[in-house]
């Protein structure tokens, strides 16, 4: 066996000793046992130990999102004062990066508003769908009357015709999608 001492361990587990005799040192097993030494032969390279290449280009292609805004500073640990705020030190966001001056002192931009619609305009709106699922709820109706073969959610639009009519009547639209006088 030779000496382990003065000896560089790759990876892989393999051992080379001053001499430059390479070995894959002895184990002792989970049962008790003793593994015996192994020599590797010469100029053997595990996969292990093989260095992959790297090419520059495709990593700085897979991390291309992840470094920030290009040219954007960080801040310092040192609190800056600034004109526009009356903080003394940098506030950090729930992913602990600085955040900047002048996105402190930013209003937050509230959502817009909706107009109140018309209410007149918003029965015409729900009239015209349905007075369309009426028109299709009819044609279906149609096709069945002629023998054709409708699939279960069509059987379905045809059954509520009257109650498509009855929801246009409440509306103050006629079964056409008219106003009714």
């Amino acid at each position: 066996m030779p000496s382990v001492a003065g000896s560089s361990t790759s990876k892989a587990g393999i051992a080379t000793t001053a001499s430059g005799e390479r070995h894959i040192p002895q184990s002792l097993r989970a049962d008790g046992t003793l593994r015996k030494e192994i020599r590797v032969r010469p100029g053997y390279r595990p996969p292990e130990d093989v260095e992959v290449y790297k090419n520059k280009t495709a990593d700085a292609f897979k991390s291309r999102g992840k470094g920030g805004v290009p040219g954007a500073e960080y801040l310092d640990s040192k609190p800056r004062a600034s004109p526009a705020s009356n903080t003394t030190k940098p506030k950090t966001s729930s992913k602990t990066q600085p955040v900047t001056a002048k996105a402190e002192t930013a209003v937050p931009v509230e959502p817009e508003k909706k107009e109140p619609l018309d209410p007149e305009a918003e029965k015409e709106k729900e009239a015209k769908k349905l007075t369309k699922r009426l028109r299709q709820a009819r044609e279906l109706q149609q096709k069945k009357e002629e023998g054709g073969a409708l699939l279960p959610e069509q059987f379905e639009k045809v059954i509520r015709i009257n109650e498509l009519i009855r929801q246009l009547d409440k509306l103050g639209f006629d079964a056409e999608g008219n106003k009714a006088p």
